[in-house]
């Protein structure tokens, strides 16, 4: 067990822990952060996606002792922004959310990609969000909602 500090979502927790226990689970069962899903628990679906010192990554991936003294952004930490606010509303108004057990980790998927470029093609919306698996759309719809996101928040990227 080791004390962990880190900064979520804009406020300093400190979290004594396994340092190798994942990143995921402490989000999850020890700070309340359900936003972070668990899904394939392998890197591979994006459901567990969350911002690392601005990079998009898997918390089920991460090592909680990697987080000493980084920023981590969950999707709660984002709907609190105006970036993030964008996000969800332009997702709600193109139907781009279905079950929703996804959205989350799309919506991160987005602000990662609107962050480096804040008027991606369509190609480039589908090179970002090609970590983040959905079973229940085409993908078209979250497509034209991110296109929607980066076209309502040209000021905000």
């Amino acid at each position: 067990m080791k004390e962990i500090t880190f900064t979520l979502n804009d406020e300093t927790v400190r979290v004594t822990e396994d340092p190798l226990k994942r990143l995921l689970d402490v989000l999850r069962e020890d700070l309340g952060m359900t936003g972070v899903k668990e899904g394939c628990g392998e890197g591979e679906c994006g459901a567990c996606s969350i911002l690392l010192d601005g990079k998009l990554v898997n918390a089920c991936m991460v090592p909680l002792g990697v987080v000493e003294g980084r920023e981590v952004v969950t999707p709660e930490g984002l709907r609190e922004t105006e970036k993030g606010k964008t996000l969800i509303e332009a997702f709600a108004d193109t139907g781009a959310v279905q079950c929703g057990f996804c959205t989350p980790g799309m919506v991160m998927a987005a602000e990662a990609l609107l962050e480096e470029n804040a008027d991606p093609s369509e190609e480039e919306i589908r090179q970002a969000l090609s970590g983040n698996l959905c079973r229940c759309t085409g993908y078209d719809l979250i497509i034209k909602g991110v296109r929607a996101a980066a076209e309502r928040g040209k000021e905000l990227w």
